[in-house]
């Protein structure tokens, strides 16, 4: 099937900012009282900020404030982090610019749509996605499908017409579960997670991307 759309993750895809969510995430948490090492905080890759905040309230209830409150903290956080320390990664915006030679690019994160938009604004890259969908607005997040398919819709591409690429393995997961192809850019941490067998291409930076392959899909 001769594919139409591309559908960009952004934390850890596109923008190095994994490693800044979970900076702040120790940084608040720690500042709580909670004790979170760093494979424990890695535990929570992939969830929403909602879902990362209650479970460690979860675990460690803090007097205050609030979770709510927190959640917000986290979020302004991050989006300090990008600004003050946020790079984009090798090969970002040659795949951003080689996919939308092919067809209407979108972007889909389980980022909040505010922090998705100030990411975005920081590095100018805003304009370059005809669709920027957030997972906050779906009933569950990744590994579930319904973020891709969202942002397929607003495409109007048939979901089995999209090219994915993804960094983490609910990522892939969701995009295989949504029938799409998937080109995953693990961690050399994150490699030998059995998801990523099921992407049609691994590479270990996005600057490995091919044009011939690429012009093998959307043919």
């Amino acid at each position: 099937m001769t594919l139409r759309a591309t559908l960009f993750d952004m934390d850890g895809l596109l923008i190095d900012s994994e490693v800044l969510w979970h900076k702040a995430e120790l940084e608040i948490f720690g500042r709580l009282g909670v004790p979170i090492s760093d494979e424990q905080d890695r535990s929570t890759k992939g969830m929403f900020v909602v879902e990362v905040v209650h479970h460690w309230y979860s675990k460690h209830p803090w007097a205050s404030p609030t979770p709510e409150v927190v959640v917000e903290e986290v979020l302004e956080r991050v989006g300090q982090l990008v600004e003050s320390e946020g790079q984009l990664l090798p090969g970002a915006v040659r795949a951003i610019e080689l996919t939308s030679e092919r067809g209407p690019v979108g972007l889909a994160s389980s980022t909040p749509l505010t922090l998705i938009y100030r990411c975005l604004d920081h590095f100018e890259l805003r304009d370059r996605f005809a669709v920027v969908q957030s997972a906050e607005f779906e009933p569950f997040g990744k590994p579930h499908p319904g973020v891709f398919l969202s942002a397929a819709a607003a495409l109007e591409v048939d979901p089995r017409d999209c090219l994915v690429f993804e960094d983490s393995a609910a990522g892939v997961l969701a995009a295989k579960a949504g029938r799409m192809k998937v080109v995953a850019v693990p961690t050399s941490h994150d490699r030998s997670l059995p998801e990523f067998a099921l992407a049609d291409l691994v590479l270990n930076s996005l600057e490995e991307l091919r044009v011939e392959w690429l012009d093998q899909q959307f043919a």
